[in-house]
């Protein structure tokens, strides 16, 4: 007999990894972007940094709420379905194992053996059974808003750090060439990361963030130098 073993989706990180990316993106085309538009515009380095600061709390705070609210609307829905789903379960328990039955047939099950999988299923866990194979929802995929909340707000933090970092070292007439080039290279780093974490090709999504970065801080960097110029 083989020895069962316990094997490790790569599916099953979807949910803090789509917030982890997305936060730390975020942080980094954002407040490098915001970097590179104040450096065009102001004449004095303190202003680029406290802008950048706010920028930094802003965007951390901002990401947190945005990230509680959508999740938190996803959940909602869910346990919407969930509730229905038991209460469906308690009132027509025939309905619902004739629907079980249906939903293996549909997978290519022949009839009779459908049934008593979903007999053996219901016997079992009935909830947990419609609720995987009916509504679709496995542990990892359920939403959990606190968990995505926290760790945009993190990850947003760690990577608006690195675009304020390279702006203190550098020197100030040459703040929005460094931060520029400092920021691309860490997007393309945590593009390649989050691919690679992910089990995806790498190539396309460092080119795809590093692209949309680099198109951020152009845009914001002649809006800044315009706006100074203007003023």
């Amino acid at each position: 007999m083989h020895p069962l073993h316990r094997e490790n989706h790569l599916v099953e990180r979807i949910g803090w990894l789509r917030a982890a990316v997305l936060g730390a993106n975020d942080g980094i085309i954002s407040t490098a972007s915001l970097v590179v538009g104040v450096a065009a515009a102001a004449k004095i380095a303190d202003e680029v940094m406290v802008a950048g600061v706010a920028g930094l709390v802003a965007g951390a705070m901002s990401m947190a709420a945005g990230e509680y609210v959508s999740v938190s609307s996803q959940s909602d829905t869910e346990q919407a379905d969930m509730a229905r789903e038991r209460r469906e379960l308690t009132e027509q328990p025939e309905a619902e194992l004739a629907e079980l039955t249906q939903i293996y047939v549909g997978r290519g099950v022949e009839p009779g053996l459908a049934r008593q999988v979903a007999e053996q299923m219901t016997a079992k866990d009935a909830f947990a059974a419609h609720a995987r194979d009916e509504l679709g929802l496995a542990g990892h995929s359920i939403a959990r808003p606190v968990q995505a909340a926290l760790t945009s707000a993190a990850t947003f933090a760690v990577g608006a750090a690195i675009p304020l970092a390279i702006a203190v070292m550098a020197p100030a007439t040459s703040i929005s060439w460094a931060v520029s080039g400092g920021s691309l290279i860490c997007l393309a780093l945590l593009g390649a990361l989050g691919a690679r974490i992910g089990g995806a090709d790498m190539v396309k999504p460092t080119i795809r963030v590093t692209f949309w970065g680099a198109f951020a801080m152009a845009a914001t960097w002649g809006i800044g130098a315009l706006v100074g110029h203007a003023v």
